[in-house]
């Protein structure tokens, strides 16, 4: 089952995409949600121009046993991919902490896939009932908001993060959804700044500024959470 990983790429190692580990970081084939922000565009369509087998992506695990911590399944949007769990359960049984990048976009998958995981990291994108105007898609919000549910009741060691552009962000609206998350249970909340790298919209990355979160309501946000987060481009 694991050999239906549809994996677009793999980074070898990385040091930001675990706290605390050194992590390989595969990245799952297919996004249907349309940010336009997105990094990884390359990853949306369901096939990739290139594509690395799983049983590649196994060997590599392999020889770095005891030289990784960790491996960290990404997108694209994983929770997409029936061959998920099962590969989830090959890096286990190699000796790795598990993972996750999740946007929460199938949130049955996520339940199902959460007994494997150590740490999962979702991007939470805007309040729930304005999510379409950031992905494009008719009933994402409801989506995400099940999925932030269903990682809390878990217990799993999770982050939640908002990507911040000034141009579809606006700073009541990430109070509003703070104060949301905060209110469901969340303890670490990172705001992090839109990346210009690899985004296929100009009109983003000719309007992003730094310093987009006004220092008195990020102060305002610290209160609420147990862990406050800042993370520049």
């Amino acid at each position: 089952m694991a050999a239906l990983l549809q994996v677009g790429g793999l980074t070898p190692l990385s040091t930001t995409d675990y706290p605390g580990q050194l992590a390989a970081v595969v990245f799952c084939q297919g996004c249907p949600w349309r940010c336009a922000y997105c990094h990884n565009p390359r990853l949306l369509s369901r096939r990739g121009e290139t594509e690395i087998a799983w049983t590649d992506v196994v060997a590599f695990l392999e020889r770095r046993r005891g030289l990784l911590d960790a491996v960290v399944f990404s997108g694209g949007e994983p929770t997409l991919q029936r061959g998920l769990a099962a590969a989830m359960r090959e890096a286990r049984a190699l000796g790795f902490k598990i993972g996750l990048h999740t946007a929460g976009i199938v949130p049955a998958r996520l339940k199902e896939v959460l007994p494997l995981l150590d740490w999962v990291g979702m991007d939470v994108k805007a309040p729930f009932e304005d999510y379409e105007s950031i992905t494009g898609v008719a009933g994402s919000g409801a989506r995400a908001a099940a999925s932030v549910q269903i990682i809390l009741a878990s217990g799993v060691d999770c982050e939640f993060r908002t990507t911040l552009h000034n141009a579809l962000l606006a700073h009541e609206a990430v109070v509003t959804l703070a104060d949301k998350l905060s209110a469901m249970g969340a303890h670490r909340y990172a705001l992090q700044a839109f990346r210009a790298t690899g985004c296929a919209a100009p009109a983003l990355t000719a309007t992003a500024h730094a310093g987009h979160l006004d220092p008195a309501i990020r102060d305002e946000l610290a209160r609420r959470f147990d862990t406050l987060i800042v993370r520049g481009a």
